[in-house]
């Protein structure tokens, strides 16, 4: 289950304080793969970092009894002077990831990564790609409930995209993902429920092809 229970968010621009989403109380559908849509600005990332743990509502909180992921592909939690191995250790080392494991992990992030020796290298040296790599790497290596995608397909080459679509594809046989994308294909590929963000409101979808439906209606025509 994951619920979100009186959400409120807000963040300063200039002199004002812009309300992103005000005592929002939704229960995700369970069991279900979930696409999340709304225009940009609507806080699609900030409420998959809310969900993720990584960024807080202002007051309300997430209620789960999952075990969930960060952002894949995030990679602003990195320590810019140590290597690529000694962050995985490190994250490893969080999650009570020991011994044998632990190398397990390690080799799925490198060679999933495919960023070479970089691998031993400081995280300062890496292109923001790189970085973004080796996060959607560490994020698949180690098994959570849910996974939270934000626009990880389009990290890196064709190939790389494909390797990912693959591994969630694999993943979702046992795990389930929530997914913000602006590619509909994608959305229709991966997820089952939508979710739907428009002007602090958080709407849940049945079927993702609700949540594309009403996400279609509310973008302007450019």
């Amino acid at each position: 289950m994951i619920k979100l229970e009186n959400i409120t968010k807000s963040f300063r621009s200039h002199s004002e304080r812009n309300i992103l989403f005000e005592n929002v109380n939704v229960i995700f559908p369970e069991g279900k793969n979930i696409g999340i849509l709304g225009r940009n600005g609507a806080g699609k990332s900030t409420l998959l970092r809310i969900i993720g743990g990584i960024d807080y509502p202002d007051s309300g909180r997430v209620i789960t009894d999952q075990r969930i992921s960060w952002p894949m592909a995030l990679s602003g939690g990195f320590q810019g002077s140590m290597t690529g191995r000694e962050n995985v250790a490190f994250i490893c080392g969080i999650h009570g990831i020991w011994g044998n494991k632990k190398n397990k992990v390690m080799d799925l992030v490198r060679e999933f990564s495919e960023i070479g020796n970089y691998f031993d290298a400081p995280i300062k040296n890496y292109s923001s790609g790189m970085r973004s790599r080796l996060a959607f790497g560490l994020s698949i290596a180690v098994d959570f409930d849910v996974y939270l995608v934000d626009e990880v397909m389009s990290v890196g080459d064709v190939h790389f995209r494909s390797k990912c679509e693959e591994i969630i594809s694999e993943k979702r046989k046992s795990s389930s993902f929530i997914i913000v994308a602006h590619a509909m294909p994608t959305l229709r590929n991966n997820c089952d429920a939508g979710i739907y963000i428009e002007k602090g409101k958080v709407r849940i979808c049945q079927s993702v092809e609700k949540a594309i439906s009403l996400y279609q209606k509310g973008v302007p025509e450019s």
